[in-house]
């Protein structure tokens, strides 16, 4: 797990090794453990350096293999390199390190552009050609690991982060697009935040899409090809199964990607929230023999009558488990410094309170331990949100319609209302995005659908993006076991009644009898709760009210002012679809966009 950053010239000069140094420099939370800069013809290329496997400096990074005419910058972990370079040294080749970095070159210059399609984990990859001058970067199947991308003058730069693309910029008239990218900013606005790739929020700043490898030639071409597609639709050799056959292959391949994920040569601990997900993988490593395994879970002080804890049922799993637990509680004290660090830690504006609660963990955590497996997905690739039980019985064609009235937060007339005059517009983008995602052939009903959009597309740029971000935010490597790709490809293959019995993820409760206490299997659905920007009040209203205050917010004029008054009088009444303040969504877009300094 590390930070890596890039720059490629098309027009025959050279490469800003000092933008590539200012970006790189830009993450070293993302790699604490050591850095590297090369440069040679058209690229330059940094890293920084978080080390889990092979802790030597014959691991460090950028990686230079000259037998195989290749250097590569690299961030993630491949699970399975051990496999792959048996195999690979098989077809003749060598090995000088033990890192999984150096497997990834040796796949590459075995199988070319098909390299990705061996690999078992989550990674951004660059990787350059030193004969041929082509540049090959490539994303994990579920987009776990990010890549961002912008054009400059003359060239291409890309970076783990957005926040380092804007570093490079920095004094040396790149000129990247900063200005708001409308079409994003009607998706923040409509799609719980989310802005899909290859778009950011930013119109100069794009993305690299997930289970995607682009090739850049010398010239700046390029072509990008999708190696991975998850179904959601019956598999017909699985038609004669019966519930118990479902559960139990549910229950081996999600062992396996507990198992895949202990590979480290430094302790792996895990996030207990002290729901049925986090509580599983406990359970199964507990099952597989783990000693001293430790976990962690936090909580915060109640707010507007709710709870900010769950220790309840985290003690239980881990008394149950004997686990080295740690019980982490934030005072309000420390919760307003963790909103600001939070914001700066994002790649792109996310809405989601989780990431403040996921920031201020990881940083009690990385001084515990490098690595921690999550509970993350498991509700997106198994029906665990409210959203898709009103689905079950909508005919297949009139899905997206369905979907879109359960999930966005607000449809398009309530927010031309609630935007400045130069934002509206009459193209309701978010809801024509909708229709084409529900339109690709396959997912058989309106639930498998449903699914296959959130897994591909609002899992990537909301839950995982939100882990990696605050995790990465402290030098802490997040393993997220239920979006291994294989268990992924067999959960979507699951009849979706299965899914949603049991009052959701029913297949998945059903299985884990046995492993984890009943108590937390039969217990409702928790989350990570930050009450205190659910009601918004005192110093956390008021850093909201500051933000769309700002000479930088008029002078963006996002928000109808009018709109904004109100709900700064009343920040707590109005609510997206999904139960999220709509105040603080308005808020922390201006937040972000101040912190990056984006006028």
């Amino acid at each position: 797990m590390c930070g890596l950053a890039g720059e490629i010239r098309f027009d025959g000069t050279s490469p800003d090794v000092g933008a590539v140094a200012r970006m790189t420099g830009c993450m070293v939370h993302r790699g604490p453990d050591g850095d590297g800069l090369w440069a040679r013809g058209p690229v330059a290329l940094g890293h920084r350096r978080l080390s889990i496997v092979d802790l030597s400096t014959a691991g460090a990074q950028p990686m230079v293999v000259p037998r195989a005419g290749l250097t590569i910058a690299y961030n993630g972990m491949v699970y399975n390199y051990r496999q792959l370079r048996d195999e690979l040294r098989g077809k003749g080749h060598d090995f000088f390190s033990s890192s999984d970095t150096e497997v990834i070159v040796a796949a590459y210059a075995e199988w070319g552009t098909a390299f990705v399609e061996h690999l078992v984990g989550m990674f951004a990859i660059a990787i350059w050609e030193h004969a041929s001058g082509r540049l090959v970067l490539a994303r994990d199947r579920l987009g776990i690991k990010p890549l961002y991308v912008a054009e400059v003058r003359g060239g291409l730069r890309f970076a783990s982060s957005l926040p380092a693309i804007l570093a490079g910029d920095g004094g040396t008239g790149g000129g990247i697009d900063t200005s708001i990218d409308p079409v994003a900013f009607a998706s923040y606005m409509s799609f719980h935040s989310i802005v899909p790739a290859p778009r950011t929020i930013l119109s100069g700043v794009g993305k690299l899409p997930p289970a995607t490898v682009r090739v850049v030639e010398p010239s700046g071409a390029f072509r990008d090809t999708t190696y991975w597609e998850p179904r959601f639709e019956r598999d017909p050799a699985k038609a004669d199964w019966s519930e118990r056959d479902w559960e139990q292959a549910f229950i081996g391949s999600l062992r396996t990607a507990v198992e895949r994920r202990m590979v480290a040569d430094v302790p792996v601990g895990v996030l207990l929230s002290g729901g049925i997900d986090s509580s599983l993988v406990v359970g199964l490593l507990a099952e597989a023999g783990q000693q001293d395994l430790a976990t962690f879970s936090i909580g915060f002080e109640a707010a507007g009558g709710e709870s900010g804890d769950e220790f309840e049922y985290s003690d239980e799993v881990a008394r149950h488990f004997g686990t080295d637990h740690h019980r982490i509680h934030i005072p309000s004290s420390r919760l307003l410094d963790g909103i600001d660090g939070a914001v700066a830690a994002m790649s792109e504006p996310m809405v989601s309170h989780d990431c403040v609660a996921f920031y201020l963990l990881s940083q009690e955590v990385s001084q515990h331990v490098k690595v921690v497996q999550s509970g993350q997905g498991a509700d997106e690739v198994l029906a665990g949100y409210d959203w898709y039980p009103p689905l079950a019985d909508v005919p297949r064609d009139q899905a997206a319609e369905a979907y879109r009235s359960v999930f966005m937060d607000r449809r398009w007339p309530a927010l031309q209302a609630m935007l400045g005059e130069r934002w509206k517009s009459d193209d309701d983008t978010p809801s024509a995005f909708v229709d084409a995602s529900f339109a690709v052939p396959g997912a058989e009903t309106s639930v498998d659908a449903a699914l296959r959009s959130d897994t591909t597309i609002m899992l990537v740029d909301d839950p995982v993006k939100r882990v990696d971000n605050m995790t990465m935010a402290w030098g802490l490597e997040a393993r997220v076991p239920f979006l291994d790709h294989e268990f992924v490809e067999l959960a979507g293959a699951i009849p979706p009644a299965l899914k949603l019995s049991d009052g959701g993820k029913g297949v998945m409760k059903r299985a884990s009898r046995g492993i984890v206490p009943d108590s937390v299997i039969d217990r409702s659905k928790g989350s990570f709760p930050v009450p205190a920007i659910r009601q918004l009040e005192g110093p956390y209203l008021e850093r909201v009210r500051a933000a769309l205050h700002a000479p930088e917010a008029r002078e963006r004029g996002l928000f109808d002012p009018g709109t904004v008054e109100r709900m700064l009088q009343d920040p707590n009444s109005t609510r997206t679809e999904i139960g999220a303040n709509a105040l603080w969504q308005l808020g922390l877009i201006e937040m972000w966009l101040q912190q990056q300094g984006v006028r």
